[in-house]
């Protein structure tokens, strides 16, 4: 999530609505784009060759089907389905929520991304009608996406495994798809700026210390065991 009024949690008017779950034209496309941008960048980052190095070629050859149905994966899984749950309790409980795009953050993100590392900032669900001082609301809803994260991650470590025991060599892009489900969860369940953790840590102390340690072992489990696996990336 960016630091700009319009990409965060915001408390305004509240606009009509029902507790039906709603989308608009306007976020299907910041959210397209915003899903093809961030599938980019990890193809970039699962290539293991930045585009500002060496030549295109190079890159281009390094990219395989299994590479970009990962990337795309884990762009819907980590991203998409983190915004999604956001709004989808917020509309639940009968505020307005739409996701809207950031273009410098996503601009941003190619750039990190050709150097072999991603921060990603593609935007965030913008809710609109909770009262600033509703905690119970911000917090639910806020925690409902990195609760979605942990799912996909125990679902994908879980797959990993066995994959792994029926001696798949696919078995390392599960990992990866655990391991970027897991660092979702945990860096927005950081208690800073516009960041999840900030309100789940004003609701509740006691759950946020939960959820950002789940998170972080979650992260270290998959990262170790992707980094070991990581060689037969391709495989």
């Amino acid at each position: 999530m960016t630091s700009g009024p319009n990409y965060y949690y915001t408390w305004a008017p509240a606009r009509p609505t029902t507790t039906r779950v709603t989308t608009s034209r306007t976020e299907l496309l910041h959210i397209g784009i915003a899903y093809a941008v961030l599938t980019f960048d990890l193809i970039i980052i699962l290539s293991g060759a930045g585009l500002l190095f060496g030549n295109t070629a190079h890159f281009f050859s390094l990219v395989s089907v299994p590479l970009i149905l990962t990337a795309a994966a884990a762009a819907l899984t980590g991203f998409v389905c983190h915004e999604l749950a956001h709004k989808v309790v917020a509309q639940r409980h009968g505020f307005w929520a739409e996701f809207r795009m950031s273009p410098f953050g996503l601009v941003f993100s190619i750039f990190t991304a050709t150097f072999g590392f991603l921060f990603a900032a593609p935007g965030a669900t913008v809710v609109s009608g909770m009262s600033v001082v509703d905690r119970d609301n911000w917090g639910r809803t806020s925690l409902a996406g990195p609760v979605s994260n942990l799912c996909f991650f125990a679902l994908f470590y879980v797959t990993a495994i066995a994959t792994f025991l029926a001696h798949s060599p696919y078995f390392v892009y599960l990992l990866f798809l655990a391991y970027i489900n897991g660092w979702f969860a945990a860096f927005n369940l950081i208690p800073v700026g516009p960041l999840d953790g900030a309100k789940v840590l004003r609701w509740r102390t006691p759950i946020w210390v939960a959820a950002i340690v789940v998170a972080a072992a979650a992260t270290i489990l998959a990262f170790l065991a992707y980094a070991s696996a990581s060689p037969f990336l391709g495989a």
